[in-house]
């Protein structure tokens, strides 16, 4: 019988470990949750708020498969950024900021609730920075 090993490039085993521990910071804190509703007619919301230190915000709404979804974030805290779950998902994010930046578009896959969640990365968190936002979140018809 053969062993086999895998073998993980730095920049995968960081990007991994990094990948873990926010979602560990995420899951250890209280997170509030926020409904979003667009106004009647309206196809976008905007959230201005803010976070300190460890807070953790998931603002959810529902959308449909093959709608297409654009989110982005404003702040001039850099610490701060946004990862989408798809519906039905608490922990791994469909999009996570922190690695693909400050804003996401794309093309739905399924029908439900989508969770936007807005946090600090650990660094700043520790330091019970305080991060004003605005976030931006679109949802078109797609197809």
């Amino acid at each position: 019988m053969k062993t086999q090993f895998v073998v993980l490039t730095p920049v995968k085993l960081i990007l991994g470990l990094f990948l873990l521990m926010t979602t560990m910071t995420a899951a250890a804190d209280d997170i509030r949750t926020e409904r979003v509703q667009f106004q009647k007619g309206a196809t976008s919301a905007v959230v201005e708020d803010s976070i300190q230190g460890y807070e953790v915000v998931d603002y959810v709404l529902n959308a449909r498969e093959g709608q297409t979804m654009n989110v982005s974030i404003a702040t001039k805290n850099t610490a701060t950024y946004f990862n989408i779950m798809a519906p039905g998902e608490n922990e791994a994010a469909m999009f996570n900021g922190s690695v693909n930046g400050n804003q996401f578009e794309g093309q739905l896959p399924a029908s439900g609730d989508y969770k936007v969640r807005v946090y600090m990365m650990r660094s700043a968190a520790r330091r019970n920075e305080v991060a004003d936002y605005r976030l931006e979140m679109i949802i078109n018809s797609g197809k």
